[in-house]
C-alpha cells in the first residue's frame, strides 16, 4: 500500500480516461486531469464525493492537452468556478480552440471546448494540498507534457511519461518530428529525482521506480530500432480506444477512420499502401489477443 499524503488522492480511471490526482486542504481543492469526455459525468460524481458538503472544486491542471487528460474540463467549468491551468505551449490552439494542433482531429477522438485562467512550464511551482510541487517538462509522448514532482514526498506525477510497463504513444515520431530522443531524455531525467512513488496517467501507482525506467528504457530502444514498431504501437492504440468510446463499429467507419485522422494515416502510411488492408490485418490481430470481436463487417470491444 502507497501511504500517499492525507490532502491527496488518486481516482484510477480505465484506459479511455486517464487517472485524475485530487487535492483538498484548507486553502484550495484541486484536480490533476480530467479524464476522456464520454467519463466526464463519472469524472464529476468523483470529485463531488471527494469534496463532501460546502467545498467547490478550485483550480483544475492538465498535464497536457490529449484528450483523455483534458475531456472533462468543460463540464467541471460548468459546475464550478475553478481556475484551470494548462502547458503553456498550448495556449494560443486552445484559444484558437485549434482541434489540429489540439491533437483531437489528428485522433479521432472528441474533447468540448474549454477555457483556461493559467498557463504553467517547465520552472514553474504549485502548491497543492499543502505541498510544493515542481512542475518538469515531459516531451516526447507529447511535445508539450508536463510532470509534477514533489521532492519533499519524494512523489512523481508522470502523466504518460512513464507508466509501470512502459509509455504513452510517441505521437511526433509518426509525422516526422522527433519524439523518441526526448523520451530517453525525460527516462534520464526521472531517474535523477528521489522518487518513493510514481502516479501515471494509466494504471495503478507504483514503487518500482528502478524496473519501470529499465522496461521503459528497453522499450524506447526498441522502438527506435524499428520506428514501424511505434507507428503499429499507435495505430492499435488509436483504433482500440475509439472502440472502447464506441462499443461497436463497422469495419468500414474503421477503415475511414484510419484515412481521415491524420496521426492514424501517418501511422498506416509507414506501414502499407494498403490501409484497408491494413486495418483488417491489425483488427484481426487484436481479435487473436482478445481485445476485440470481429464478426462479419461488425467489431466489438471484447
Amino acid at each position: 500500500m502507497i501511504q500517499l499524503p492525507v490532502s491527496m488522492r488518486v481516482f484510477e480511471r480505465g484506459w479511455l480516461s486517464s487517472n485524475n490526482v485530487f487535492f483538498i486542504d484548507d486553502n484550495r481543492t484541486a484536480l490533476i486531469d480530467s479524464g476522456y469526455s464520454s467519463h466526464a459525468a463519472q469524472t464529476l460524481a468523483l470529485v463531488r464525493n471527494a469534496l463532501g458538503a460546502g467545498r467547490s472544486l478550485d483550480l483544475i491542471v492538465n498535464t497536457h492537452l490529449h484528450s483523455d487528460h483534458c475531456g472533462g474540463n468543460a463540464l467541471l467549468q460548468v459546475n464550478f468556478a475553478c481556475e484551470t491551468l494548462i502547458p503553456h505551449s498550448e495556449a494560443q490552439a486552445v484559444r484558437a480552440w485549434d482541434e489540429d494542433k489540439l491533437t483531437f482531429r489528428a485522433t479521432a477522438q472528441t474533447c468540448e471546448r474549454f477555457n483556461f485562467t493559467g498557463t504553467i512550464a517547465p520552472g514553474a511551482t504549485l502548491e497543492l494540498g499543502g505541498m510544493s510541487w515542481s512542475v518538469l517538462g515531459a516531451p516526447g509522448h507529447d511535445p508539450h507534457s508536463l510532470m509534477l514532482y514533489s521532492a519533499e514526498e519524494r512523489l512523481l506525477i508522470s502523466a504518460d511519461a512513464l507508466w509501470e510497463n512502459g509509455f504513452g504513444v510517441i505521437f511526433p515520431e509518426l509525422e516526422g518530428e522527433s519524439g523518441f530522443a526526448e523520451q530517453r531524455a525525460v527516462l534520464d531525467l526521472i531517474a535523477t529525482l528521489d522518487v518513493r512513488a510514481v502516479i501515471p496517467g494509466h494504471g495503478a501507482p507504483f514503487t518500482d521506480v528502478a524496473r519501470a525506467l529499465d522496461v521503459a528504457s528497453s522499450r524506447i530502444d526498441y522502438l527506435r530500432a524499428d520506428p514501424e514498431r511505434n507507428a503499429k504501437n499507435a495505430l492499435k492504440v488509436l483504433i482500440v480506444f475509439k472502440l472502447m468510446e464506441l462499443r461497436v463499429m463497422q469495419v468500414g467507419e474503421l477503415v475511414r477512420m484510419a484515412s481521415d485522422a491524420r496521426a492514424m494515416r501517418a501511422a498506416a502510411n509507414m506501414l502499407s499502401d494498403d490501409p484497408a488492408q491494413l486495418v483488417r490485418k491489425y483488427l484481426g490481430e487484436l481479435q487473436t489477443s482478445g481485445v476485440l470481436r470481429v464478426e462479419g463487417e461488425t467489431v466489438t470491444v471484447a
